[in-house]
């Protein structure tokens, strides 16, 4: 099953690993709810402080006006990533009064879909599309799922490493189309393999009544206010959380097995009509309520555990700039904000992450079928429902079924080359102890941060909402404390205020309707 992985790390290890390595970046992407004191979502607008949340490149919004959403640049350190990020929330407090931001993925208090703001971006037409898909979203699946909030890890691996490791397959495509391929083998091993990540990181055992919104739930009563899963590591990656259960209803399926079958089966959703969107309406009454009636409005509304990136230009659209210049970097979807970390995530989790995605783009990694799609969303499931019951077992395409910690073990245990090729290029073998730590978790799962919450809650005699509370403050306490020197603040003082420079500029450079400008949008090719 590894004999790839192994042949992959020898030639590498002969091929001066830190020097085809030296270069990869990360990238983080840390969505939180403003809070108000009270504990309920917030209802005040986007603080203009903070600048436009249409054209900032770090601090956005995600669905909602209340849920920020945090953007490193590409760094090519974990250490560089997280200060980034840690600067990013000292000049967030700052600037939003007595607001919390909530430390975990699943929400505060919410009173129905009403309580839930739509995120705005202006006059713009490009303001306007982003504001109607999110209206079609709520249309289409209510505001309440939407304001789950994750972490989003981007990773890539530079030149000197594509071009030395087609050499060293004897690959003769393009490198653009190698690395494009490359990356989607390492995206169906994430899907096969990517249960584990649920397992060491999936922080929401418990969830608010208050999101389920009076909706029937097998979870089990924590008491009048939460519910939980004894066994849950994910609630956030489940099926109470967001899934795309509508457009696997309707017989749509995007294909990862190569770039052309991804794009091809995407773009096929985002242009078949779907009879329950076309009952919603497109434009009623002279407004929008959605962008289009399709099974997709736009790429972006199918939700995936692992998405190939290309950072677009201009209004392009996200399959054509794959399309053009193929794949740049792959971003993780499934992680869960740990609630029990300042900043949702640590040092030792992202160097785990960044041994893990190796580890899925060296070994073997053939098509995706039918079958095996079931399989993984099975196993999945199956793990951010009950991924600490010593009992369960995972369903394996190829192979026997085995017991989850059976296989993890023989996961982790073929991650230990992969430690030794990082930390070459290190001064202390970190990467190496990253892994140890997990290890100890699958042997513990108490260790696990979705159990630790729960024993959080347990030893404070606390429900969900004022546990998670109450480490808000705790982590705003943290920020305060730390105030940010003053060539920061001007950085991000600056940032915001170009910000709102570009915004007015591009409201004022609108020279067509609306309606127009969506036309055009959708008939690029």
């Amino acid at each position: 099953m590894y004999s790839m992985l192994d042949q992959r790390l020898t030639r590498l290890f002969n091929a001066k690993p830190h020097f085809l390595l030296n270069g990869r970046l990360l990238g983080l992407e840390r969505e939180t709810l403003r809070v108000a004191p009270d504990g309920y979502i917030s209802q005040r607008p986007h603080p203009a402080d903070l600048g436009s949340a249409l054209t900032h490149p770090s601090i956005t919004t995600d669905y909602s006006e209340a849920l920020l959403e945090f953007i490193t640049p590409p760094l090519p350190t974990v250490e560089a990533t997280l200060q980034f990020l840690d600067d990013v929330h000292r000049f967030v407090y700052h600037h939003i009064g007595n607001e919390l931001l909530w430390s975990a993925s699943m929400p505060c208090i919410l009173a129905g879909e009403a309580s839930i703001p739509i995120a705005e971006y202006g006059s713009s037409n490009l303001g306007q599309i982003k504001h109607i898909y999110r209206r079609g979203l709520a249309w289409r699946y209510g505001r309440i799922m939407q304001v789950i909030a994750g972490i989003h890890f981007n990773f890539s691996l530079p030149n000197s490493f594509w071009a030395s490791f087609q050499e060293q397959e004897g690959d003769r495509r393009s490198l653009q189309d190698f690395r494009s391929e490359t990356y989607f083998g390492l995206i169906r091993n994430l899907q096969r393999f990517g249960w584990l990540i649920l397992y060491l990181f999936g922080a929401s055992p418990a969830v608010c009544k208050s999101f389920l919104d009076g909706k029937s739930t097998t979870l089990a009563e924590f008491d009048e206010h939460t519910c939980y899963g004894p066994y849950a590591t994910s609630l956030r990656m489940s099926n109470v959380g967001y899934t795309n259960r509508t457009e696997k209803k309707s017989g749509v399926n995007v294909c990862y097995n190569s770039l052309p079958d991804y794009i091809t089966s995407l773009t096929h959703a985002t242009l078949t009509p779907w009879p329950p969107y076309e009952q919603i309406g497109v434009k009623v009454n002279g407004e929008y309520r959605q962008l289009n009636a399709n099974i997709l409005q736009i790429e972006n509304e199918y939700y995936a555990s692992m998405r190939p990136k290309q950072p677009p230009i201009g209004n392009e659209k996200p399959t054509l700039a794959l399309k053009q210049r193929g794949v740049q970097y792959v971003e993780l979807r499934s992680v869960d904000i740990n609630p029990l970390e300042p900043l949702g995530v640590n040092a030792p989790q992202l160097r785990f992450l960044e041994i893990f995605l190796l580890f899925c783009l060296l070994n073997e990694s053939p098509p995706l079928d039918i079958e095996e799609r079931h399989l993984i969303d099975d196993n999945q499931m199956a793990v951010a429902l009950n991924g600490r019951d010593p009992a369960l077992i995972l369903q394996r395409r190829r192979d026997p079924p085995l017991p989850l910690r059976v296989w993890a073990r023989e996961i982790l245990d073929r991650l230990t080359p992969i430690c030794a090729l990082l930390d070459s290029g290190e001064t202390a073998p970190v990467y190496a102890a990253a892994l140890a730590e997990q290890v100890a978790a699958l042997a513990d799962p108490d260790r696990t941060p979705s159990a630790r919450m729960l024993a959080e809650m347990r030893s404070s005699g606390e429900n969900f909402f004022r546990c998670a509370r109450r480490l808000s403050e705790q982590h705003r306490r943290y920020f305060e404390s730390r105030p940010l020197a003053e060539d920061r603040e001007l950085f991000f003082t600056e940032a915001a205020q170009r910000s709102l420079q570009e915004q007015r500029a591009i409201e004022a450079a609108d020279v067509i309707s609306f309606d127009e400008f969506l036309q055009q949008y959708f008939t690029q090719n």
